[in-house]
């Protein structure tokens, strides 16, 4: 018999250095069903709400903070088994290839897009 329980919000950390964009995509992914955190848009912020928050179930990471690169975050991340996707305007061939199995979504990052990534993280989950 299937579960009647409902599905939990699932956490997302969001990190992002464009404030609009940002804005756009925490809108987004809480009209998906989303708990937000942040959004961050600094390397050095992004890792102090990785440092303090114990639960999170997916990250969607601007490669490129103001010049400083999220792959520190993605580690962490990656490390704690946290389903990571990278935002950003770059192809695959720009992200070194210890993160190739990143998923990656191009920019405009769109609800569809969105939608998808977070499914995925539920497919994961069961």
């Amino acid at each position: 018999m299937a579960s009647t329980k409902p599905k939990e919000p699932k956490r997302v950390l969001l990190v992002e250095d464009e404030y609009m964009i940002a804005q756009d995509m925490a809108y987004e992914l809480r009209a998906l069903g989303a708990e937000v955190i942040g959004p961050a848009g600094s390397l050095a912020g992004a890792l102090r709400l990785v440092e303090s928050e114990t639960a999170i179930d997916a990250a969607f990471l601007d490669l490129n903070l103001n010049g400083e690169r999220a792959y520190p975050i993605a580690d962490l991340l990656i490390a704690r088994g946290i389903h990571v996707v990278f935002t950003t305007g770059y192809d695959e061939n720009a992200i070194p290839q210890p993160y190739a199995h990143v998923p990656r979504c191009g920019k405009p990052v769109t609800r569809l897009m969105l939608r998808r990534m977070l499914e995925s993280v539920e497919r994961a989950g069961d």
